[in-house]
C-alpha cells in the first residue's frame, strides 16, 4: 500500500516516484551492513516506517537525529523522518555521549535513531537531552527496534513543501530544504550524469553531512545500483559489481574505466 503523501518536487517524490516499477531490481548493495535493498523494499520500509514514526507522535518540522555506522542504516532512517514530515540531523558515529547529548538539546531533538553498535553512546546522550526514544536498527537494550515502526496500524502522511520545508540539519549548523537537497543531488550528477545502467561505487560513511546522503538519493532516483564499501579489495569489489562510477575524496563523483 502506498502511503507517500508528498508533492511533486519534494525529495520523497522525486528519490522514489519510480520504485515501484523498478520492483525488486537492487538499488543499494550495504557491504558493510551486510543488505540488499530492492527499490520496492526500500520504499515500502520508508513509508511504513514513517506511518509508525507518525503514530508514535512524530511531529512536521521536528528534528530528529540519526547516529547510525552503514550507508543503508543512514538511507532508511533519514528518508524516514523526513517522509513523516521531519528533519533529519545527521551526527558522526564517532561523536561521544556528550558531543551527542549537546547537539541534540541545540536542535531539541526528541527521537533519535541508532543502528546497534551505537546504542549504547545513543542512550547515554539521550539520557542527558529531550530524547523520548530511541530507535535502533537493529535490537538493542533499551531502544525501540525499527521492525517495530513497520507492524503499527497505517496513518497518514503528511503532506511536505518543496521549497519551504526543511529535510536535513547538517553538523554545521546549516539547514536544506527538499529542494536545497535536490540541488545538492544534481550538482553531484553534472560530471558524470548517472543512467539505470550505472553501478556506484561509494567509498563515503556516514557522518554528519549529506555527501552520502546526496549519493544515494541521486542513484536511487536515476535507477542506478550504489554499493556501499565495506574496508578491503576496492579493485576486486569494482570487478565484481561492474562499477562505472566511484565516489572521490573531493566530495566528488568519476567515471572509471
Amino acid at each position: 500500500m502506498k502511503r507517500t503523501a508528498s508533492t511533486t518536487g519534494t525529495v520523497i517524490h522525486e528519490v522514489f516516484r519510480r520504485a515501484y516499477e523498478r520492483g525488486d531490481r537492487p538499488a543499494l548493495i550495504d557491504l558493510r551492513g551486510g543488505h540488499v535493498y530492492g527499490y520496492r523494499r526500500l520504499v515500502n520500509e520508508v513509508t511504513r516506517a514513517a506511518s509508525g514514526l507518525v503514530r508514535r507522535g512524530a511531529r512536521r518540522d521536528q528534528v530528529v537525529g540519526v547516529c547510525v555506522s552503514t550507508a543503508g542504516a543512514q538511507t532508511l532512517a533519514a528518508h524516514t523522518v523526513v517522509a513523516a514530515g521531519g528533519v533529519a540531523a545527521p551526527i558522526d558515529p564517532s561523536a561521544s555521549a556528550y558531543e551527542m547529548a549537546a547537539w541534540l538539546r541545540e536542535c531539541d531533538a526528541r527521537t533519535l535513531i541508532t543502528t546497534p553498535d551505537l546504542a549504547e553512546t545513543a542512550i547515554l546522550a539521550a539520557e542527558e537531552s529531550r530524547i523520548r526514544q530511541v530507535v535502533s536498527l537493529g535490537p538493542a537494550v533499551d531502544t525501540i527496534d525499527f521492525r517495530c515502526l513497520l507492524t503499527l496500524e497505517p496513518t497518514a502522511l503528511p503532506p511536505l513543501d518543496a521549497k519551504r520545508q526543511h529535510a536535513l540539519l547538517l553538523a554545521d549548523g546549516s539547514r536544506l530544504s527538499h529542494a536545497e537537497l535536490l540541488a545538492r543531488m544534481a550538482e553531484l550528477d553534472l560530471t558524470v550524469r548517472l543512467a539505470e545502467s550505472d553501478v556506484v561505487l561509494s567509498t563515503w560513511l556516514p557522518d554528519g553531512g549529506c555527501g552520502l546522503l546526496a549519493l544515494v538519493c541521486l542513484g536511487v532516483s536515476k535507477g542506478a545500483l550504489v554499493v556501499a564499501a565495506k574496508d578491503g579489495d576496492l579493485a576486486g569489489t569494482s570487478h565484481d559489481f561492474g562499477v562505472t562510477v566511484m565516489t572521490g575524496p573531493d566530495g566528488r563523483l568519476e567515471r572509471v574505466g
